[in-house]
């Protein structure tokens, strides 16, 4: 899905892709049914994003560390990807 943001369009890539590492090396889920297919899909959403920054996985823990809490209270549980991401060590 496809989400217009302060900051420009965001991918939520959902089950599409789960974890920063798969997008960004074109590694695929371990239980997988056809390759190509992810393969194919992950170049799809790379074309939807502005940016690799504009893509969130699915299921990855880092978006909770690389995205500021939606609130106060809310850390680690819900957060704002219309702002910038913190940038981390691997990139």
């Amino acid at each position: 899905m496809r989400v217009k943001t302060k900051r420009g369009d965001v991918v939520i890539a959902s089950d599409a892709t789960h974890l920063y590492a798969h997008i960004e090396t074109g590694r695929v889920f371990p239980i997988t049914y056809n390759v190509g297919d992810v393969l194919e899909g992950y170049a799809t959403i790379k074309k939807l994003a502005p940016t690799i920054r504009h893509i969130i996985p699915g299921h990855d823990p880092l978006v909770l560390t690389r995205y500021p809490a939606a609130r106060p209270g809310l850390e680690g549980w819900a957060v704002r990807l219309d702002a910038e991401p913190k940038v981390d060590k691997s990139g």
